[in-house]
């Protein structure tokens, strides 16, 4: 085990403690029609029940709630499209600290108004998601405020970490955890904490086949600029930041990567809807999709899939709700 896996486990635990006040531990329920598709032990971790309606909002709440208090007072900066942005906003508000949210030209509409509606300061960016991140990072160098990434941050990955205490005291035997990959904060701070106290749980990391940046760097051994197309899974699109933490933590970590199609996210989320009577969004299919994909490996195993968030478009409902 790494010096940095052990670091962030002890951080997990702690930032478990630290942010229990401010938010939900979310359900763990067992999908019964997961379970009789793989002949497993299926359960769903429902962070689309966190406040926010994701799971971000436990890595920003870790973030600045461990900020001194002279930090704190000159606000911070924040890139996000969606979850990240929205988790900042709120927790920035309740702690009486100025947050600055830099957003890309594509963002939705419906969004962007809830950023807004949490009163932060938003300022649009054209270009990719890349340039947002980078763009908002300089200007938190250059004001003198905290810049709090949406995954390269140790704190941030420390508080999505708590996700896997939570996950141990639900169901202490986990011989699987399927988590959907974007920069990597959410699997690299759950892996971690795994890899500490459950070690022969396996790790896997599902991609969006439109959008795998952090799936390719680590293939190539190295950060690298990936093409990508466009996908439901929007939480999760985007390029990762050159010398980003979370590259040497979800190579580490991650055991089995799985890479699902875009009808597959689709397919998964309708069938959610189905079964759960849940409307969720596009990097929570990207999850479930990458587990019906392998399911037959996991027959007899129990196995948790980490349903990351619920914030869907109204575009995504309505072509989920559709017949």
């Amino acid at each position: 085990m790494t010096p940095l896996t052990t670091a962030l486990e002890l951080d997990a635990a702690a930032a478990e403690r630290l942010i229990r006040p401010h938010i939900r531990e979310t359900p763990l329920i067992r999908s019964q029609w997961l379970s009789d598709m793989a002949d497993s032990h299926v359960h769903l971790k429902l962070e689309n029940r966190q406040e926010t309606g994701a799971f971000k909002l436990r890595g920003a709440a870790h973030k600045l709630l461990s900020l001194p208090q002279d930090q704190a007072e000159r606000g911070v900066v924040t890139a996000s499209n969606g979850n990240h942005a929205l988790a900042v906003a709120t927790m920035a508000r309740r702690q009486g600290i100025k947050a600055e949210v830099f957003v890309s030209s594509s963002i939705d509409e419906t969004r962007l108004q809830k950023i807004r509606a949490c009163g932060a300061t938003v300022r649009v960016v054209r270009g990719d998601y890349l340039l947002v991140e980078q763009t908002a990072r300089k200007e938190g160098e250059r004001t003198g405020r905290v810049y709090v990434s949406p995954y390269n941050d140790r704190e941030v990955m420390a508080g999505q970490g708590t996700i896997a205490v939570e996950l141990m005291r639900q169901v202490p035997s986990l011989d699987a955890v399927f988590v959907a990959v974007g920069g990597g904060g959410l699997i690299g701070g759950i892996g971690s904490f795994l890899k500490a106290v459950s070690p022969a749980t396996e790790i896997v990391g599902c991609w969006p086949s439109h959008s795998p940046a952090l799936y390719e760097c680590i293939r190539a051994g190295e950060i690298i600029e990936v093409p990508e197309q466009p996908t439901l899974s929007v939480s999760t699109a985007g390029g990762i930041e050159p010398g980003s933490i979370t590259f040497d933590v979800a190579r580490r970590v991650i055991d089995r990567s799985v890479l699902v199609s875009e009808e597959a996210i689709l397919d998964a989320l309708r069938e959610f809807y189905r079964h759960e009577h849940q409307i969720v969004e596009g990097a929570a299919g990207v999850a479930l999709a990458g587990f019906r994909q392998v399911a037959s490996s996991y027959a007899g195993k129990t196995v948790a899939i980490v349903i990351c968030g619920g914030n869907a478009s109204p575009d995504l409902t309505k072509m989920i709700e559709a017949p």
